[in-house]
């Protein structure tokens, strides 16, 4: 069996696990008492984990001093680098004054700002923003908001959702009800609303059948709004990218037709630009590469910067309008959070936007994202790599066992996990989505640190897809 050295390190560092001397505080309370997110913790607990303790720049810094390229962007939501100056500041001044009050009947001035300057920058015709905490609450909030509008101007019969095979869009019952993808929800599937499904463009068994994947969707899409406009609420989807799906691409003009189309039809438009927003394709938000403004878009993930939680949703004074109304008429939107608009977060979310600003971001990433198509071409030819998809700085890698015949590895493989292990021990951290390995550095990073991570990822790549027997026993922690 041929063997790494990558392999011996993996190996020794799960052996330590047996020596608890040579396990941190910090580890030791994670394995006693903390339950991770998307994790099995079977196989979790049977390994020493990776203690971060600091972040400088695009690096993450474990607690024995080692440098990993942050190379999703701490699940997507750093942009400009941990531990940088102007949020910092921002997040200290802020505290000196207070650290959060309640929309409830009262004014906080940071997040009063925020919304204006998010409406500045929004597509046009978004002139309210409603805060709330997370990607998931932005969605349910969008969801509700579009639903309650539709009851309040008389069209009753509005009450269905179209949402793309599998979509992403959160973990509450709300969201979860629009998603599509079945590891993730199956099982709380006799909880939820049932949503008219569209097949999703970025869903096809050979790179060959794109386009025919592409016109099919949007002639389906035809179809049911020919039918079912009468009934239907909102057409919800991510722009250009259905992130958790595998970083599935959309194509050009796609987008700008399903607006066409749902404006034809009188259905609501909700992008979900948690994941695609602040940057990651090349614009501020995703749908401006096509000109598209919907009804309710939603921010969350990269709108601190990657510093605190926070999520907004944006809508139309057409929307808006629609809830005002007397005490005794009950137009209100009755949904809250009790953290709505915290201060801390809407100071740094406000840093973070003059940031983009001052260091020019957005026009500094066409050289960072040609450094990574070019980087990424030795990739593409690699054995087992079905398919590289890009869009801006979002990276999907799919890999297959045999490519020129469509056979899948086997999920107890853990083909993707294995190389996020290895890029680990290279000093990348990334994650797989199942045999989908992804890439979403922060905006900060220079083209040269891309092509290192991409340099990384090819490596890891080739060695978990080429060397035989390579981690053989790992448990899959990395979903």
């Amino acid at each position: 069996m041929v063997t790494s050295g990558v392999t011996e390190q993996v190996v020794a560092r799960t052996e330590q696990l047996e020596s608890p001397v040579l396990i941190s505080q910090a580890a030791k309370w994670d394995h006693e008492f903390v339950w991770h997110p998307f994790t099995q913790m079977q196989d979790w607990l049977q390994q020493i984990p990776v203690v971060i303790e600091r972040g400088e720049g695009i690096y993450l810094i474990d607690e024995d001093g080692k440098k990993y390229y942050d190379g999703v962007s701490s699940l997507w939501v750093n942009i400009h680098g941990h531990n940088h100056p102007d949020l910092n500041k921002a997040i200290i001044e802020q505290v000196g004054k207070i650290s959060h009050s309640t929309l409830l009947g009262l004014v906080s001035p940071p997040s009063a700002q925020l919304a204006k300057e998010l409406v500045d920058i929004a597509p046009e015709g978004l002139e309210k923003v409603f805060f709330s905490d997370d990607g998931s609450t932005a969605i349910e909030v969008a969801l509700k908001m579009a639903y309650q509008y539709r009851q309040l101007v008389g069209q009753t019969k509005k009450t269905k959702f179209i949402s793309l095979t599998s979509a992403y869009h959160g973990d509450t019952l709300g969201t979860v009800s629009v998603g599509g993808i079945t590891l993730f929800h199956e099982v709380f599937h006799s909880l939820l609303f049932k949503p008219i499904l569209l097949p999703s463009p970025g869903i096809y068994r050979d790179v060959a059948d794109r386009e025919q994947a592409f016109e099919a969707s949007l002639q389906e899409l035809e179809r049911i709004l020919q039918d079912q406009h009468e009934e239907i609420t909102a057409l919800i989807m991510e722009p250009l990218v259905q992130a958790a799906a595998g970083m599935l691409v959309m194509p050009e003009g796609y987008l700008k037709r399903v607006r066409e189309l749902t404006k034809q039809y009188d259905v609501f438009l909700i992008l979900d630009e948690v994941a695609t927003g602040f940057g990651r394709t090349g614009k501020m938000f995703a749908c401006e590469n096509e000109n598209v403004a919907p009804d309710l878009m939603t921010l969350s993930k990269g709108i601190t910067g990657g510093y605190m939680p926070l999520a907004a949703t944006l809508t139309t004074k057409k929307i808006f309008d629609a809830f005002l109304g007397t005490f005794e008429e009950k137009k209100t939107f009755y949904h809250g959070h009790s953290y709505t608009g915290n201060a801390l977060a809407c100071a740094v979310a406000l840093a973070s936007l003059e940031v983009f600003r001052k260091e020019h971001v957005i026009d500094n990433l066409p050289p960072k994202i040609e450094a990574m198509a070019d980087a990424l071409k030795s990739v593409e030819i690699l054995a087992h790599v079905k398919e590289v998809r890009q869009r801006g700085l979002i990276v999907g890698i799919e890999l297959e066992k045999d490519v020129a015949s469509h056979i899948p590895y086997h999920p107890n493989d853990a083909v993707g996990a294995k190389v996020a292990v290895l890029a680990r021990t290279k000093g990348l951290i990334c994650r797989p989505i199942g045999d989908v390995v992804i890439l979403m550095p922060p905006l900060a990073s220079t083209a040269e640190d891309i092509r290192d991570m991409v340099r990384i990822l090819h490596e890891s790549i080739q060695e978990a897809t080429e060397v035989e027997g390579i981690l053989a026993d790992m448990k899959p922690v990395i979903l």
